[in-house]
């Protein structure tokens, strides 16, 4: 494997969380995971590819959307636990709901309130699945 790979601090399931910032405007975009596979998958593709922990397998953001992550730079934190990667976003969409980013929802101080549109029907872009 990678020797660079070794410098990252994977939790106990062989996990590392990151962040996906858009590297244009400096929106956070989405937080997912990664194990060594995805994030050297990552860097030979040069989009981002994570872990998805609820399937149990390899997942290329967009694979079915078609809202990839084209990486531009990836980071290490400081307790080289965490991983950033400044990305182009297509399509402006991040989120399964349809919005630039995952993060919509807003606390008012007595609840959580979703405060960015959706900018595409979740249908249209994955028509066979069900959404929250």
């Amino acid at each position: 494997m990678h020797k660079w790979l070794n410098k990252i601090r994977w939790d106990e399931n062989g996990l590392v969380p990151v962040i996906a910032q858009e590297a244009a405007s400096g929106d956070i975009l989405m937080f997912a995971w990664m194990n060594r596979d995805a994030l050297a998958k990552t860097v030979e593709l040069g989009e981002a590819v994570y872990w998805s922990r609820s399937r149990k397998k390899l997942w290329h953001k967009g694979e079915e959307s078609g809202h990839t992550q084209k990486v531009l730079e990836m980071r290490l934190d400081c307790d080289e636990d965490v991983v950033l990667l400044k990305i182009e976003q297509t399509g402006g969409i991040a989120c399964h709901t349809g919005r630039h980013s995952c993060f919509f929802q807003q606390f008012d101080g007595e609840d959580w309130q979703a405060v960015d549109p959706v900018l595409q029907d979740p249908d249209t872009i994955y028509p066979d699945k069900k959404h929250p």
